[in-house]
């Protein structure tokens, strides 16, 4: 009888894992803004569902060999027109990767595959840039001062002072990362010339944006240094947008 019960232990602990990845299209989001897609070449996403990892885990620095995200991860894969894309988190009900930097445009086939069992294959689309604020609960875009510090209701952003506004979703970049590369330098935006930042409705004069591109150290990450006008307003919106592609309207800058 111990036998038989060490025997079925061995059998249930074995099909533990066969829990198929559930999930559809419209759990797939962009990371930063929650927003769904389109969504643009190196854009962290987040897919929500449940069976989709064994484990809840996140990128510790051992996970990351030869300077790029490994696109294996506890047992979790997640194929983007069957090629495997780098992975950032996995747990039962959440994975964040990054869309491959190389991706072509149009629509593209998602599938989560968990320790050999494979979810539902689900269509997503791919534009040139779907740009994405990175935002705090409270609806404030995430920013920094020159000084690394970060911009909030009780550190403001000023008149004239030269910020960093955190993305993702921006695009390729000249030159552009391999896929899953953590870039280790600073990279323009492909569509530079399409850019339009906007403080409280108004477009920015361009030369008021100083750099829009890669944000060196952080895979999927991008950062636009923008000065602001001399009158930005008390917390005003702010938006981004690169051809018909923009930010949500709502979203506020810290600023007085």
């Amino acid at each position: 009888m111990r036998l038989r019960a060490f025997a079925l232990a061995v059998l249930l602990a074995g099909t533990a894992s066969g829990v198929v990845p559930s999930y559809s299209a419209d759990g797939i989001v962009n990371a930063g803004s929650g927003t769904p897609g389109p969504f643009a070449p190196n854009s962290i996403l987040s897919i929500f569902g449940s069976g989709l990892a064994l484990a809840t885990q996140a990128l510790a620095a051992g996970d990351i060999q030869g300077g790029s995200l490994p696109t294996e991860f506890q047992g979790t894969q997640v194929l983007v027109d069957t090629f495997p894309s780098p992975l950032f988190y996995v747990s039962a009900g959440q994975i964040n990767f990054l869309v491959p930097s190389n991706q072509a445009t149009g629509d593209v086939k998602v599938q989560v595959v968990t320790d050999g069992n494979a979810g539902p294959v689900v269509t997503v689309t791919i534009a040139n840039a779907a740009p994405a604020l990175f935002v705090t609960p409270t609806g404030y875009a995430i920013a920094t001062h020159a000084d690394n510090s970060l911009i909030t209701p009780d550190s403001p952003a000023h008149a004239d002072e030269i910020i960093v506004v955190y993305c993702t979703g921006l695009g390729k970049t000249s030159p552009n990362p391999a896929a899953g590369a953590i870039p280790q330098y600073a990279a323009q935006i492909a569509a530079l010339a399409d850019l339009k930042v906007s403080i409280g409705g108004a477009v920015l004069s361009p030369v008021l944006i100083k750099y829009a591109g890669l944000t060196p150290g952080s895979a999927g990450l991008y950062q636009i240094n923008v000065a602001l006008p001399d009158n930005p307003g008390q917390d005003p919106e702010i938006r981004v947008a690169i051809a018909d592609q923009s930010t949500p309207p709502g979203l506020k800058l810290a600023c007085h």
